[in-house]
């Protein structure tokens, strides 16, 4: 669930479900804190963390100038597992977190896309990046308008 601000276009994640089949849960705890792990790692991908080069330099030299999400950030997340039985992993078990990551990215964005009315493909979907985009459609929707209007 996400809130995107209609004057400054910076995005709010207000609350986050995730469920993954984990195959046999050996340490819940452990399994919890790998997925919601990869929930830190898509908010970051989706809506922070860009790496920005000047003259092939990386101008991220630290955390201060390389951004990610911080506590400040942290909405409330539902986690949820399913365990099954995996013959091929051990104990049962299956790998905890990376699936979670692979699916949470195109949900971040698809929320804010449908707050938005716009779906972009690059990240991170910054307030800039964000403003851009509906500057854009607004400039291409009057443009359709005058079209529309000239032919008629």
């Amino acid at each position: 669930e996400v809130e995107v601000d209609p004057d400054t276009c910076e995005v709010h994640v207000e609350k986050i479900w995730i469920a993954q089949d984990v195959g046999k849960a050996l340490n819940p705890l452990s399994v919890e804190g790998q997925i919601e792990g990869s929930v830190w790692m898509g908010m970051g991908q989706a809506l922070t963390e860009e790496t920005r080069y000047h003259e092939g330099l990386n101008i991220h030299a630290n955390f201060l100038d390389y951004r990610i999400p911080t506590i400040v950030e942290s909405p409330p997340i539902e986690t949820y597992y399913v365990e099954s039985n995996d013959p091929y992993g051990p104990y049962g078990a299956k790998e905890a977190g990376e699936t979670s990551l692979a699916c949470f990215l195109p949900a971040l964005t698809s929320a804010v896309a449908q707050a938005i009315g716009i779906r972009t493909h690059e990240m991170p979907l910054t307030p800039d990046r964000l403003m851009e985009l509906l500057e854009n459609k607004e400039r291409e929707d009057r443009a359709a308008v005058r079209a529309s209007q000239g032919a008629a």
